[in-house]
């Protein structure tokens, strides 16, 4: 991915962050997912005061891009306003994979970075081929 698209999906997603609920952790997190057809995905985080129904920007982004008709992702970027950069959570990351994401970007409004790839993330990740 070059510079211009990243920087564009970066603004992409800062705009989409702003638009995240989350009233109980004021954790706000933006994610676009670049499909291998080049398309891009949006999500943001979706709380509910029962924590467990959740919903990640990460898989809202990847839930976008299926209800588009897009199987095929390349690269899931992820927007926090941490000091850190924020990679994501077991779940999202099964659900990246499930999808075919080889890169994770995370960056923060501050201007941090982490680049790592999905196998990094997810060794040894467990998918359809595993089913008999």
């Amino acid at each position: 991915m070059n510079n211009t698209i990243l920087i564009e999906l970066i603004h992409r997603v800062t705009a989409v962050r702003e638009n995240a609920y989350a009233p109980y952790s004021r954790f706000f997190v933006g994610a676009a997912v670049l499909a291998k057809d080049g398309s891009v995905h949006v999500g943001c985080n979706v709380e509910n005061a029962s924590y467990g129904l959740t919903q990640c920007a990460e898989r809202a982004a990847v839930t976008a891009a299926v209800a588009h008709g897009v199987r095929e992702l390349d690269v899931c970027l992820i927007v926090t306003d941490t000091p850190t950069p924020t990679m994501p959570c077991g779940a999202c990351r099964q659900v990246l994979r499930e999808f075919g994401v080889q890169r994770v970007i995370s960056v923060t409004l501050g201007g941090a970075h982490h680049d790592v790839s999905m196998n990094d993330l997810l060794p040894d990740a467990f998918l359809g081929d595993n089913l008999p």
